[in-house]
């Protein structure tokens, strides 16, 4: 899908998008609880992945609305398959609790996200024997509890799937972190979710430690805004918009939530900033530096490791207005974009946030987006939000 959307700023309140880091954290504990329901989701294309997973691995639930209410069934699952779609956390999280479950598993997915591979917890489950065959991952065997040694500084994703399913098992574990943890926000929300379901996680200096045989509880939850895709639309603010955002909970765990800090530094100069521990708003803050002042971004080395290459990808899109982009190891340097610009035609490379973050562009002028349905992989509407806030916006080639 190509979307056009004219020179323009979007008036009006926006309701911030459910928050897919707690929305794919709950169902997993809801689903494991049965008889439990969460509320206020958005069935993007990661949650509906995830609610696939649940079924794979034989949590039934009904769906109505933006609510999912998992019933208490129990059926038999031969040879399950996980389709993860392109979801790294489904992947990340399911993992562990298939081979909690299941002796034999396939686990599919996109081309790029089996490329991203799972080589962490091919290292971790030594008993477990993982074969790749016609892009698919094969998992023969099953996992048991244990003392498990992790580096700190990897996608937190498997330190999640590991702690919502070593409770589960027989016997005691423990968590090593052999590197301090980033992305420690994401791990926080884990563990609040999981004390929600009454799961009891103890936190030590370098690691935790996971008392087993634990049962998941029943319980209702109401899905909190995501901050993450709220940066997208309280960014317009800073660039002439008469808009608000609200559904953010000012006490979240999200970690993401420092967009409203790290705005406000690039607003008024070149800031320095760390993006280590909320590394999903790197395409958005390149895009909003480039239209202020610049910026000098550190701790991005996992950028590489997303639905895209993200530093290069917003290097090659930014380049196209002007902007000079600068690639380290771990570092990335935006400088300024021309003003001076009538249109503009992006690719998302099929990544959701480099298709979001590129719409700020439209602010100063028209722009075209090749590949924009990548939104729906999390916030499906998130062009029709700003139709429905006084920006033109067209369609070509959708279906």
């Amino acid at each position: 899908m190509i979307v056009h959307i004219h020179k323009g700023l979007p008036i009006g309140e926006f309701k911030a998008p459910a928050s897919k880091s707690y929305s794919h954290r709950y169902l997993i504990a809801a689903g494991l609880a049965k008889d439990s329901g969460v509320s206020n989701l958005i069935f993007s294309k990661d949650i509906l992945a995830s609610l696939s997973c649940l079924e794979a691995l034989d949590c039934s639930y009904i769906k109505k609305e933006r609510s999912v209410f998992f019933e208490n069934k129990d059926k038999v699952i031969q040879d399950p398959v996980f389709d993860c779609k392109e979801s790294g956390s489904t992947l990340r999280f399911f993992l562990p609790l298939a081979l909690s479950k299941y002796s034999h598993s396939t686990f599919i997915g996109s081309e790029r996200l089996m490329e991203r591979g799972v080589s962490v917890y091919q290292d971790l489950f030594k008993e477990v024997t993982f074969t790749h065959q016609n892009g698919a991952l094969i998992l023969d065997g099953k996992i048991h509890s244990g003392r498990y040694e992790v580096v700190g500084n990897i996608s937190s994703q498997y330190i999640t799937g590991l702690l919502f399913t070593l409770p589960l098992l027989e016997g005691d574990s423990e968590i090593v972190l052999t590197t301090p943890l980033e992305s420690k926000n994401y791990i926080d929300i884990t563990l609040d979710v999981l004390s929600q379901f009454g799961i009891e996680i103890e936190r030590r200096e370098n690691g935790f430690y996971i008392r087993g045989n634990q049962t998941y509880q029943k319980k209702n939850v109401v899905v909190e805004g995501d901050c993450s895709n709220a940066a997208f639309l309280e960014a317009f603010s800073y660039l002439g918009a008469k808009t608000k955002v609200t559904g953010i909970v000012p006490t979240s765990l999200q970690g993401d939530k420092i967009y409203q800090d790290y705005f406000k530094q690039l607003a008024i100069g070149k800031a320095k900033l760390d993006i280590s521990d909320c590394i999903d708003l790197g395409p958005v803050l390149f895009s909003f530096a480039s239209l202020f002042h610049g910026g000098i971004f550190t701790g991005t080395r996992r950028l590489r490791i997303k639905e895209s290459d993200r530093g290069e990808a917003m290097k090659e899109e930014l380049e196209k207005a002007g902007a000079r982009v600068l690639i380290d190891e771990n570092s990335i340097e935006v400088y300024p974009s021309h003003r001076n610009l009538s249109s503009l035609t992006f690719s998302s490379h099929n990544d959701h946030r480099i298709a979001m973050a590129l719409s700020l562009y439209a602010t100063i002028c028209d722009i075209t987006i090749v590949q924009a349905e990548a939104v729906e992989k999390s916030f499906p509407d998130y062009f029709e939000q700003l139709s429905n806030h006084a920006m033109e916006v067209e369609y070509e080639d959708r279906l």
